[in-house]
């Protein structure tokens, strides 16, 4: 074990019953978005200033266009405080006495993302088998990689871990690659070895991405719902909550600027994902599925698959509706390195998902919702402040008002919604990191820098449209990860 996964892991234990205290008691906050909401109506209702022009036309348009997507966000936060306050009803968590975990593992098994993985192979180690007695972690990587010795090694550390190397010679029958190629060589191995059953569940986890004891607790909570539902109403796919504790990162400003992701979590895939429909995706990590209904699924989604877990959810809906869930777990991960690696890891995600949204094999009714998120998203260069403003003194008109003085209530809706997805994730990033509070400047300074950090989403976004529309070849980049 490295000096560095080890005070790490060590670290994180010394943290865990405060850790779990801390987040049982969590709740998304109202007044972080009221407040906003309320300061930003008044001024824009006072500042409205009638105006027909292309402008004001394009804003209407461009700057309202987010409100469908806030409004399922709003509707998740409310949905975790209803859960919260009826959590006292629900059974407490306790070992799973009746169904097999395997926790999927895939790397790339570089030099840079080695640290990272051990790191997180040895938390589900340590804080998995308390409530799982029968589980195994299965680490999956490529035939020849750098790091195969090293990750054999880790291999042979626990009984618990498992290597799996996928041949080169390996090929899916429609040609799939890169993460989802080895998903699918793990999913044939499962099949082949009988795994495929109702009652194996397949916790899906990026190799960056470590757990607690309250990972754990909770994955455990859902899995022995699961027994006690009529299995007409079973859930076959949870998603629970990617984090992003201090001692992670190693870059302040990208820690910040990850804020928003813990958010999304407990808005917009609380409300779509947790009501059984997730039709805005999912992502790769603390993703739990019953091996019996991946194995009908399957990750052959074809050469183009740059996100497979996305495309998972949208085939699952389909085919299972109501069938998923969202549960209170945490899994721990790492913000990019540098902000070059953290507009290269958007690109690669809008490039994916905007090549998932023009799929026909995926009926319309599937893809409409992600489609709104992800040209609001792709648009966020072209309908920045700064961007905007220039556009105005370059046209000799500066009235940015929209065309009717009601739709400055959405306005102010969206803009609100922004800044509490980052205050608010800020704030769960502090909680599940070492001393469980946010600095005392953390929550001005990242408000501050929201302007900031759209520009690097925006441009993340707008680059991978772009590849999209010039039909660059897929290629799947995994940015170096932190230990």
């Amino acid at each position: 074990m490295s000096t560095t996964a080890a005070g790490g892991l060590h670290a994180h234990s010394r943290n865990t019953t405060r850790l779990a205290q801390r987040t049982s008691a969590w709740k998304p906050g109202i007044w972080p978005f009221l407040m906003p909401f309320l300061v930003l109506l008044a001024f824009g209702l006072w500042s409205y200033q009638p105006s027909k022009s292309p402008l004001s036309w394009v804003l209407t348009l461009v700057w309202s266009l987010p409100v469908i997507g806030v409004l399922v966000g709003i509707q998740g936060a409310l949905l975790i405080r209803r859960r919260i306050r009826g959590s006292s009803k629900m059974v407490p968590p306790a070992p799973v006495e009746k169904d097999f975990l395997i926790v999927l593992v895939p790397t790339i098994g570089r030099h840079d993302t080695y640290p990272a993985l051990e790191r997180s192979v040895l938390s589900y180690v340590e804080h998995l088998p308390e409530y799982f007695p029968y589980m195994r972690v299965d680490v999956l990587t490529e035939e020849g990689c750098e790091a195969a010795a090293a990750i054999d090694r880790l291999g042979m550390s626990s009984r618990l871990i498992r290597v799996v190397t996928v041949p080169k010679p390996y090929r899916t029958p429609n040609g799939t690659r890169f993460k989802a190629r080895a998903n699918h060589y793990s999913h044939e191995l499962r099949i082949a070895e009988r795994e495929a059953q109702d009652n194996v569940w397949v916790l899906h986890m990026d190799d960056d991405t470590g757990v607690g004891p309250d990972t754990a607790a909770a994955l455990a909570q859902f899995i022995n719902r699961q027994r006690r539902e009529h299995p007409d109403k079973a859930k076959h796919m949870a998603q629970g909550i990617l984090t992003y504790p201090r001692e992670n990162a190693v870059n302040l400003f990208t820690w910040l600027a990850d804020a928003v992701r813990p958010a999304d979590d407990i808005a917009r895939f609380r409300a779509l994902t947790g009501m059984g429909t997730p039709v805005a995706g999912v992502h790769g990590e603390l993703l739990v599925l019953r091996a019996s209904i991946e194995a009908t699924i399957g990750w052959d989604f074809g050469p183009k698959a740059i996100v497979e877990d996305a495309q998972l959810a949208l085939t699952f809906c389909r085919r299972y509706p109501g069938r998923s869930d969202w549960f209170n777990g945490r899994c721990y991960g790492a913000s990019p390195a540098t902000a070059r690696d953290f507009v290269k890891q958007r690109e690669r995600w809008a490039w994916g998902l905007v090549a998932l949204c023009f799929n026909r094999t995926i009926p319309l009714r599937y893809r409409w919702f992600l489609g709104v998120c992800v040209a609001t998203w792709i648009l966020g260069p072209l309908q920045h402040i700064a961007a905007v403003l220039f556009v105005g003194w370059l046209t000799g008109d500066l009235n940015t008002s929209p065309v009717a003085q009601s739709v400055i209530v959405l306005w102010s809706l969206n803009f609100a919604y922004v800044i509490w997805t980052y205050w608010e994730g800020l704030r769960l990033n502090a909680l599940v990191s070492l001393n469980g509070r946010r600095k005392w400047w953390e929550p001005m300074a990242v408000v501050a820098l929201i302007p900031v950090f759209s520009v690097l989403e925006g441009l993340g976004g707008f680059r991978g449209f772009l590849k999209f529309v010039r039909r660059e070849e897929n290629k799947f980049v995994v940015i170096a990860k932190p230990a």
